[in-house]
């Protein structure tokens, strides 16, 4: 399906304010060249023949053509006793036509602006919903700047194609169509000459609409290199200015900024250039015609003074829809290809996807299994696991060690499916993680990870995120539990306390007790826990180490350990290195084999 086709899908079930727009737009041209038509009889009765105010009724004459039966018609309806009372009526008429010409205006740009916007939020809300599929090898290789532009900007962009362009889409060709009909009517051999004015004009913005699209498209990618400096700045502003980089990211952001600033320049230029070209032709043909025309009329051929008059009113009046529509065609082309970026996105596969008859997983009982796993990551040429085969059994505490890259944080994001397997299978309880639901699947896992993340909202909802059905009771209880009761109650609001972007406010120490809280509360049977002391000083580690002594009670838990001090007491340990499993046993068992684990216990504790 092409960009439009596509777009146009998501207005199907918007019929009614398709059709509404299209009634009040066509009420509107007609009222609109009314108003003309009644400016070109007040010139034409009032102003240049005065003695031919109607007075009394004008008789029809038999086999009359429209255009006297259109004059007829006028003279009727205006006329009254004496000249100025007909001058009056026919002024009252005007303000009458004016005033509901622009209420149709307004019901027609409400009824389009409605229909845009409600097509911009199921487009966003679309969007996001995608996303929120996607896995998470996709959020690896993109930036998260460029999600972002094309979730604000490109549906920006998107919305204001249709929003202007639908609307004058439908107005501007009706309006071109009647006044284009008027002038056959009133002069045919004149509008003849005119013919070539309006392919000419459309040639000219179609090759130029094509260019702008490009651009356009360009633009709208150099905007995402923007926002993504921006971002990187702004989350790292402690490190920036602590090794005083300030000028450099200023002298990065001029970079991106002056890119986006050329190809903006570019775009504008080509789409300002459009309505000129065109009003040139038109004025060009207009002034060609006033000369054929206006000679008419000296020499007493062709049309008359008064036909002339109301020509020339309609002919210019046409420059008006003819430049609406080099724009329409510019906007347009900006918004099909932001709407190439939307689709694109839509259109990215998740690769991580139920099957159609996943089943749900009923719980944990027994033990998770890795059978004979080999992973490569999308895009590399070498596994990051190799062969692994390895039992964790219910209620066991098991740790993962070995140098950066070895393999550890693959090993347990293939537990909740958060990748596949290349070879092998992850089972728990026997069932294969890929035939259950990825909600049943996720539901039993808990994960505390290194780096905490935290939402820009109460400590509440953040605890909450755990369990969103949780009473106040269950809220408080886990909070107690994980060590973090008495700094939320030294907070201004307490538990209803902003914390800021990342958890900002708060110390490290404070923030990986809230993840932990927020853990406790979803109360889940298997943990994976990414050690989150090795940065915090030694009174927050004895706090959070607290407070995860009290989350790993009675679960199966998988610890990630940076420091090998910290998992001596675990019931088994698993070495990794280089992707392949080459040793496991408990502490002791693994100093006395003299192995890979001895030699990062010599390594961290020789000094």
């Amino acid at each position: 399906m092409t960009i439009l086709s596509r777009l146009l899908k998501y207005l199907r079930r918007y019929w009614y304010l398709i059709v509404l727009t299209t009634i009040l737009s066509v009420v509107f041209v007609i009222l609109n060249s009314l108003s003309l038509w009644m400016i070109a009889s007040l010139i034409n009765t009032v102003l240049v023949s005065p003695e031919n105010i109607p007075t009394e009724p004008v008789e029809l004459v038999a086999g009359a053509s429209f255009l006297d039966s259109l004059r007829t018609w006028t003279a009727n309806l205006i006329q009254q006793p004496t000249p100025l009372r007909t001058l009056a009526r026919l002024c009252w008429l005007l303000l009458g036509v004016f005033l509901a010409k622009n209420v149709f205006f307004y019901l027609k740009n409400m009824a389009a602006g409605v229909m845009g916007s409600r097509l911009i939020r199921d487009l966003r809300n679309n969007l996001f919903s995608h996303i929120q599929t996607l896995s998470l090898s996709y959020f690896e290789r993109q930036k998260t700047a460029e999600i972002s532009s094309i979730v604000l900007n490109d549906v920006t962009a998107v919305r204001r194609a249709f929003r202007v362009g639908l609307q004058k889409l439908v107005v501007e060709p009706v309006n071109l169509a009647v006044f284009a009909t008027m002038l056959f009517i009133i002069s045919w051999e004149l509008s003849l000459l005119a013919i070539p004015m309006i392919p000419l004009a459309g040639f000219i913005t179609t090759r130029l609409g094509g260019s702008l699209r490009r651009r356009s498209r360009r633009s709208t990618k150099q905007i995402a290199g923007v926002m993504n400096v921006l971002q990187e700045s702004l989350r790292g502003m402690r490190i920036v200015k602590a090794f005083v980089m300030e000028k450099s990211e200023i002298r990065r952001f001029k970079k991106e900024n002056r890119r986006y600033y050329q190809l903006v320049f570019r775009r504008l230029s080509l789409r300002n250039l459009s309505t000129p070209v065109n009003e040139t032709i038109g004025v060009f043909f207009g002034v060609v015609l006033l000369w054929v025309g206006g000679q008419q009329v000296l020499i007493g051929r062709g049309v008359g003074p008064e036909e002339f008059m109301s020509y020339i009113i309609f002919l210019f009046a046409m420059l008006q829809p003819l430049r609406n529509l080099s724009n329409v065609h510019a906007d347009i082309q900006v918004g099909l290809a932001s709407a190439e970026r939307v689709f694109g996105l839509l259109d990215v596969p998740s690769i991580i996807t139920e099957k159609s008859d996943a089943v749900e997983l009923p719980g944990f009982n027994d033990a998770i299994r890795l059978e004979n796993i080999t992973f490569t990551y999308e895009g590399s040429g070498k596994p990051a696991l190799y062969d692994i085969d390895s039992k964790i059994n219910k209620g066991e505490v098991v740790a993962l060690v070995g140098m950066s890259g070895s393999g550890k944080s693959t090993f347990v994001d293939l537990i909740p499916r958060f990748y596949d397997a290349t070879q092998g299978r992850v089972t728990i309880d026997g069932y294969d993680v890929r035939d259950v639901t990825l909600s049943s699947l996720r539901s039993l896992i808990g994960i505390v990870t290194q780096e905490t993340l935290l939402f820009n909202t109460t400590v509440r909802d953040n605890i909450l995120y755990g369990n969103p059905l949780a009473s106040e009771d269950q809220i408080v209880a886990a909070a107690e539990a994980a060590n973090a009761l008495d700094f939320i109650r030294e907070l201004p609001q307490g538990l209803d306390s902003i914390i800021g972007e990342q958890g900002g406010q708060l110390s490290g120490g404070q923030r990986q007790r809230l993840a932990i809280a927020r853990a406790l509360l979803k109360n889940p049977p298997i943990l994976i826990l990414d050690e989150a002391t090795s940065a915090l000083d030694s009174e927050s580690e004895k706090q959070v180490h607290e407070a995860i002594d009290a989350l790993v009670q009675e679960r199966t838990v998988i610890v990630i350990a940076h420091r090998l001090s910290t998992i001596q007491n675990a019931d088994r340990i698993l070495v990794l290195d280089e992707g392949r499993l080459v040793e496991s046993g408990t502490h002791e068992e693994l100093l006395r084999q003299g192995g890979r684990y001895h030699k990062l216990h010599h390594t961290q504790f020789s000094t």
